[in-house]
C-alpha cells in the first residue's frame, strides 16, 4: 500500500512510465489551450494542443534518484506508536498509519538506514512521540539530505512542550552520542541538526536549526559547479535530472553575451549559476534567506562574479526591481516557483515589463496553482487587475521525469511575446 500511494507506477517498465507521464502532461496543455478559448485566444494547436509538446526527457537515474526525504514519526501497522516512516490512509478515514519506507525505489538506501537509527533511538528514550501536539509527546519528523559527494545530514524536529533548558541540553547530548559514537554512527552522518519545534513547519528565522554535530552545510556538484545546501534550502531533489532540466533551459534561453538573466525562486542559485557564463548578467530572487547565503556563497566559491541576489518575497522583491527596470539588454525570466504557483504581483510585474520578451516557467504541478499562472501571462490586457502589458503565448513545452515511478513531471513551458 505504502508503495502504491509514494510510487504509484513502480509496477510499470520505466518505458510505460514515461507514456503514462506523457499523456497526463497532453491532457495539462489541452486544459490549457481550452481555457485560452475562453478567454477569446485562439490557441488551438494540432492535437488541442497550446503548443507542441515534446516526449518527456527521462531521468539518468530511476531508482534511489532523492537526495532529500522527510520521515514522519506515527503509529505504525502494529501500533507501536514511534514508528518511522511515510503516511498511508487519510485523516479523514481515521486510518492513517506510519509504515517504514525499507521497500520504496525512490529512496535511496541511506535514506532507510538514517530513518532505521532514528526509530531505535527514539524506541529507547523515555519521551514519547508527538503525533498530536496537545496530547504531548516530543520526537517528531526527520529530513534526511544526501549528495553525490558521499555527504549525509539529518534534521530532527522536536516539540519541547514543557521542558526546561536543563532537559532539552541532555536529550541533545543523547542525540549527538547515539549518533556519533552509538548505533547510529554507522551512518556517518556529515551534518546533525536540531530543531525545536511548536508548530507543523518552523522556518529557520522563527525556530533555529541547531547543529549538535559536524558541518553546518552538505555541497553538492552539477554541471561542473559546487554548491553548499543548507538544511532548509530548496534544492532539486533529483540532482541528475537538474542537470539534464537546467541544460535544456540553458538552451531555450537563447542567451547572448549581453542577456540579462532573472531567476525567480532562485533557491540556492543553482539554475543562475549554472547558466552565469552564458550571460552579461544574473539576478536572483528567494524568500528563503539562508538560501540566498548558499547562493551567495556558492557564486563566490564558483568564481562568478555576474550574479546578485535578493533575500524577501518575491511579490515584494521583484515589482520594485522591474518598475525602475531601464537597462538597454535583453531580459529572460525564469520561474520555478513551490507548488503554490507565483504571486499574483509577480505575474503582473513579469507582464508589465516589456523587456521580458522571454520566460520560461518550470513547474512541478501545472494542473495547480500554476495553471492560474499561465492564464494571467497570457489573457488579454486588463486595466481592472493592472495588467497593462502585452500578453505572452505558450511556444513550446518540455516535460522532465524527475519523479520516476511517481505520476510527477517538472513541466517546462516556454511562453514569448
Amino acid at each position: 500500500r505504502l508503495a502504491n500511494a509514494v510510487t504509484p507506477l513502480w509496477r510499470l517498465p520505466y518505458q510505460e512510465q514515461l507514456q503514462v507521464k506523457y499523456e497526463r502532461q497532453r491532457k495539462i496543455l489541452q486544459t490549457l489551450a481550452s481555457r485560452l478559448e475562453e478567454l477569446g485566444i485562439d490557441a488551438q494547436k494540432p492535437g488541442g494542443l497550446c503548443c507542441p509538446l515534446q516526449p518527456v526527457v527521462p531521468s539518468p537515474i530511476i531508482n534511489g534518484y532523492r537526495n532529500k526525504s522527510t520521515f514522519s514519526v506515527n503509529r505504525g501497522p502494529d501500533g507501536n506508536p514511534k514508528t518511522v516512516g511515510l503516511y498511508v490512509g487519510t485523516g479523514r478515514e481515521r486510518n492513517i498509519v506510519c509504515v517504514k519506507a525499507n521497500h520504496v525505489e525512490n529512496m535511496p538506501s541511506k535514506h532507510k538506514q538514517v530513518a532505521q537509527c532514528y526509530e531505535e533511538f527514539i524506541s529507547r528514550s523515555p519521551l514519547d512521540s508527538c503525533i498530536l501536539f496537545h496530547e504531548g509527546g516530543h520526537w517528531r519528523e526527520l529530513v534526511v539530505r544526501t549528495s553525490s559527494c558521499g555527504h549525509t545530514m539529518a534534521v530532527i524536529t522536536f516539540h519541547p512542550q514543557q521542558l526546561g533548558q536543563e532537559a532539552l541540553a541532555t536529550q541533545k547530548a543523547l542525540l549527538k552520542e547515539f549518533f556519533t559514537s552509538g548505533p547510529g554512527a554507522v551512518c556517518a552522518l556529515t551534518s546533525l541538526y536540531f530543531q525545536e519545534s511548536t508548530r507543523t513547519r518552523c522556518s529557520h528565522e522563527e525556530s533555529p536549526y541547531q547543529l549538535l554535530h559536524g558541518a553546518p552545510h552538505i555541497f553538492e556538484h552539477l554541471l561542473g559547479l559546487k554548491f553548499r545546501i543548507s538544511p532548509d534550502a530548496f534544492f532539486q531533489v533529483n540532482t541528475a535530472g537538474a542537470e539534464v532540466l537546467y541544460q535544456a533551459v540553458g538552451e531555450l534561453c537563447q542567451a547572448t553575451g549581453d542577456t540579462v538573466l532573472l531567476d525567480i525562486c532562485c533557491g540556492t542559485g543553482t539554475i543562475g549559476l549554472s547558466l552565469a557564463h552564458q550571460v552579461s548578467k544574473v539576478i536572483g530572487v528567494e524568500v528563503v534567506e539562508k538560501a540566498i547565503e548558499d547562493a551567495e556563497w556558492n557564486a563566490a566559491f564558483n568564481g562568478i562574479s555576474n550574479c546578485e541576489f535578493h533575500s524577501g518575497k518575491a511579490e515584494a522583491v521583484l515589482p520594485q526591481l522591474l518598475a525602475s527596470w531601464e537597462d538597454a539588454r535583453p531580459l529572460v525570466a525564469v520561474v520555478n516557483p513551490s507548488r503554490a504557483g507565483l504571486h499574483y504581483r509577480v505575474v503582473r510585474a513579469i507582464r508589465n515589463c516589456s523587456s521580458i520578451r522571454r520566460l520560461l516557467y518550470i513547474s512541478c504541478k501545472p494542473e495547480g496553482e500554476a495553471m492560474r499562472n499561465f492564464l494571467e501571462l497570457c489573457c488579454p490586457p486588463d486595466p481592472r487587475k493592472k495588467l497593462a502589458g502585452e500578453p505572452f503565448a505558450p511556444v513550446l513545452a518540455i516535460p522532465f521525469d524527475m519523479f520516476p515511478h511517481t505520476v510527477h513531471c517538472e513541466l517546462m513551458l516556454l511562453f514569448t511575446r
